[in-house]
């Protein structure tokens, strides 16, 4: 909330929220889905709606799914207001005070703030420049934790995507120990390069059919999967989705009835006018070479002006990426002079559960500054990091005073 201010000064160039690139918002077939709905909807826009979500919307999510290896219902998909409302829900529904969370480390800040109010706990699993270290997670899954919470694609804060050789581990593992896993999976569209990946959801499928587990249907896995509207259409328009078997969906629908009872009608029926003409497609391509440029800029800028004690991960996707310095950085002191210098970034520690972790390392946004604001803010950032890196050098090496 506080970095978020940030992005309102316009002398600072921020790398720190997560915004996508405002200039890509559809304003067009917003403009005119908006009239539409209005004209020949405008009392059921304007009027409550069932806690589920609008049913054409749940069936066009259902029926997208599906090019991702998703065989879902209608009846599986549930709309939320924005997916971290769906986290909000999940710990509502599933978090008892004092259960374990098995997490990423790092993971995704909105997560731990939404679980924390439930006294959630957490056992933390590193991640590398391919994802999750499944070579460590079976110990922490011994322990028996509540779920497990991934975001497979373009991870936040880290960009990383995690192989397929991992994602058929964890879903054998978590098959084997009955431990559900939490699928967020807000960036998957915004694949700049590489081949598609399988999402854990379909993986466990596959998993459970050929265990013989799942003859009821596909959707009685062992995954809840999540996706969003805000980063292919807009964060304004707060939308989400869940997609899990019905029992799951029914207590989820009974909680968001004491939450808010449902997701703006208008808003629905806003991005239903919108997506049933078929522009998606050929605007998610638009975004994708955008944001695949921004991060070509920013990585080639932190090449030239980042030092070589620094290091970071390449995303393939997604929003952000992850820079290491070296240990004895701390990047949230570093922040208040990034600050001074008009650049601004998050510290790494703030995707931690322990916040002594992550005290060398920062989250980096590509999407939302222009590629020459990119370029500037990478030198400013970077001219503090060597001055560190140099005052760093002086010390170590300086010959100690002896006594005369």
């Amino acid at each position: 909330r506080e970095l978020l201010k940030f992005t309102q000064q316009p002398d600072i160039i921020s790398f720190a929220g997560g915004l996508p690139a405002p200039e890509l918002f559809p304003k067009d077939e917003a403009r005119e889905a908006a009239c539409r709905v209005i004209t020949d909807h405008g009392e059921k826009a304007l009027q409550y709606g069932p806690t589920e979500g609008l049913l054409p919307l749940r069936r066009w999510l259902s029926e997208r799914m599906v090019r991702y290896g998703i065989q879902a219902e209608a009846d599986n998909v549930f709309i939320t207001s924005g997916s971290q409302q769906a986290l909000d829900l999940i710990g509502k529904v599933l978090i008892n005070p004092g259960d374990q969370i098995l997490v990423e480390e790092p993971t995704y800040l909105g997560a731990l703030q939404a679980w924390n109010a439930y006294q959630a706990e957490y056992a933390g699993v590193p991640i590398d420049d391919h994802g999750l270290r499944t070579d460590l997670l079976e110990d922490a899954l011994r322990v028996g934790p509540k779920f497990m919470y991934i975001l497979p694609n373009f991870q936040n804060p880290g960009g990383t995507t995690l192989s397929l050789d991992r994602r058929l581990e964890l879903v054998r593992l978590a098959n084997k120990y009955g431990i559900p896993i939490v699928e967020d999976d807000p960036y998957g569209a915004l694949r700049f390069e590489g081949e598609h990946l399988p999402p854990l959801v379909a993986l466990d499928a596959d998993f459970q059919a050929s265990a013989g587990l799942n003859g009821r249907g596909f959707m009685e896995g062992n995954v809840i999967y999540l996706g969003t509207f805000s980063k292919t259409l807009a964060p304004g328009l707060r939308l989400g989705w869940v997609v899990a078997p019905v029992e799951v969906i029914d207590r989820l629908v009974m909680a968001k009835q004491g939450t808010d009872l449902q997701t703006s009608t208008f808003d629905q029926m806003l991005a239903w006018e919108m997506l049933k003409t078929g522009f998606l497609d050929d605007h998610i391509k638009r975004i994708r070479e955008v944001y695949g440029e921004r991060r070509n800029v920013m990585i080639a800028a932190m090449e030239k002006y980042f030092p070589a004690e620094c290091s970071w991960t390449k995303p393939q996707g997604g929003l952000f990426l992850w820079a290491r310095t070296p240990a004895w950085i701390d990047t949230e002191a570093l922040l208040a002079e990034a600050v001074a210098a008009k650049v601004a970034f998050v510290p790494g520690f703030a995707f931690y559960t322990d916040p002594q972790k992550g005290r060398n390392t920062m989250r980096l946004n590509f999407s939302n500054a222009q590629p020459e604001q990119i370029e500037v803010g990478i030198r400013r950032l970077g001219l503090l990091l060597q001055a560190k890196v140099t005052e760093h050098r002086v010390v170590t090496t300086a010959p100690e005073l002896v006594p005369a």
